[in-house]
Order: structure tokens, then sequence, then C-alpha cells
């Protein structure tokens, strides 16, 4: 039984007439008849009596009849559905972030994605960098929003905001009173550094511009969170050389100034994902991260 039978048997059973059925499908009334008695010989039943006035439903067609309209409902949703996630309209967008991401352009993006395709589930998923490009080669994201992202061959990599550095000091601190910061008036404080991993990172290019520009760096912590960083300058435990983003993270009793610096100028947000995806939904998400770079 395919779907043109049951299309078929449908406007028979509603028009209760052959004819009128046929003139509603646009089709001569001989295929019409040929197409319900090939159906009824497939179910081995009578689904019709045919009488003078038209056809009236058999018990077995009344059954059918119960049936039909419900399947041709699912499939006439499944047709839409499937049209809607090709479209990107539909599914799931898996993405992977880092911590400090999350304070400044990636909610943005996340509710301008939304707002246009509110039918796309959204997965978000703490990563780091590697974590990231492991995760969207084995396809459990599909992209990644990272900083200092290394090149690979199958990885493609955009640049979506560039932050100024800025200095977290806790307040009274004497450099409170100036509106910008040197790297040489950081020298002998104790500077809190994160993130505390091993691979190039933020703490990496802070001990880097300390040593070209031939200031003395005294590190005393290290942590491998923003909020724990700047959680510590709260508690007048060190100065945090971090980005504009994560100004807005507002702890009570921490004060930020812009850097000025040679080596620290701008920090790259990265974006991230796999250069053969044709997923609609990463594709629809791509276009908002695309606008979003055209209004800034």
């Amino acid at each position: 039984m395919n779907l043109k039978h049951m299309r078929y048997f449908l406007a028979v059973a509603q028009e209760a007439n052959f004819g009128r059925a046929a003139q509603r499908l646009h089709i001569a009334q001989p295929p019409l008849t040929r197409q319900i008695r090939a159906l009824e010989e497939e179910l081995g039943t009578d689904l019709f009596v045919r009488t003078t006035k038209g056809a009236e439903l058999t018990e077995a067609g009344e059954v059918l009849l119960a049936e039909v309209p419900n399947i041709l409902s699912l499939v006439q949703r499944a047709k839409e559905q499937t049209q809607l996630a090709s479209q990107g309209m539909l599914g799931r967008l898996d993405i992977g972030i880092f911590s400090s991401g999350v304070l400044y352009v990636i909610p943005q993006l996340l509710a301008r994605f939304h707002a246009q395709r509110p039918g796309v589930r959204i997965g978000l998923h703490n990563m780091t960098k590697y974590e990231q490009i492991e995760a969207l080669r084995e396809r459990r994201i599909s992209i990644g929003f990272t900083r200092f992202t290394p090149q690979e061959d199958d990885i493609a990599v955009g640049t979506i905001l560039q932050e100024p550095f800025m200095v977290a000091l806790y307040e009274d601190h004497p450099l409170c009173q100036q509106t910008l910061i040197k790297l040489a008036d950081l020298a002998g404080e104790s500077i809190i550094l994160y993130p505390n991993f091993p691979t190039h990172g933020l703490a990496q290019e802070v001990r880097q511009a300390f040593e070209h520009e031939g200031c003395n760096l005294t590190v005393g912590w290290e942590t491998e969170d923003f909020i724990t960083a700047i959680a510590l300058v709260a508690s007048r435990l060190g100065l945090c050389i971090t980005t504009a983003s994560v100004a807005n993270l507002n702890l009570p009793g921490v004060v930020y100034r812009p850097l000025i610096s040679k080596y620290l100028q701008y920090i790259e947000l990265n974006y991230l994902y796999r250069h053969n995806d044709n997923s609609p939904a990463l594709r629809a998400f791509l276009d908002v991260v695309q606008q979003y770079q055209h209004s800034e």
C-alpha cells in the first residue's frame, strides 16, 4: 500500500463517489477505479460497495479510513520537518566554548541564532582548544571558540573578535589612580597568571611580554581559569592581566584599567570548524558569525 493508494482511497471515501473523487484528484475515473481495485487486491478485501449513487465503505474500509488520515498527516509532517532540517531550521548544533568566551560575544551569537532558528537545539561544551579540535574530528561538536588556535589541515579557523588587554586591580591599589598601565608599572607586583596549562595560551603570552620588554615578572599565583584569577584579585592577593571581555565580570572590589604594551596589544577570539562539514545548521550559524563581524 503506497501513498498514492492512500490518497486515492481517502478521496473516494470522503466523496463517496468515484466520479467526484476523480475530479478532486484531477485524474480520469478509470485510472482511479483501477488503483482502488489494486489496493483491494493487495489487502485481500473489498473497501467499497459500489451503488447506483456512488460508493459506500465496507467495514474493512471504515477501519482503513480511521488510519489513513493520520498516516498521510505524519508523512506530510516528516516531509516538512526534513525540508526544515535541510534549511538549517531544525536539528542540533553542539558548540565548544572556553570559560571567558561566554562573557561577551558568544552569548550575542547564540541569541541571534536562536532568534532566527528557534527549532535548532544548542548544546554547549566547555573545552580546551585541543579538546575542541579532537571533538571536531570525532564530530562531537560542530564549531568551537578558543584563542591561540593552532593551524590544522582539516580545521578551518576564523577570527571573530580582537580584544584589548586590561589589568585587573583591587580597589585602593596605587595603580588605580592611573588611566593607563604599562608593563613596567607591574614590575615587582604579584601577578596572577591563567590559564595554568602547558599549552600556549594567555599565561605564556604574558611571560613573553615581560621578557621582551625587559620587565621583571613576579608570579604570585597560577590558576586554571579567569574566574579564580579575578577572585584572587578581589581578595587583594595580586593583579592580573586579562581581556576586555573579562572586565564584564564585575566582582566587587576589582577595578580594570587598559594595558599599554608593545607586545600585548590585542588578543584574538577564533572560531573553528571542520572544512568538509556542510551541515545546514552549522552553515546557518556561520552566517550569523559573519553578520556579527560585519556589524562590528
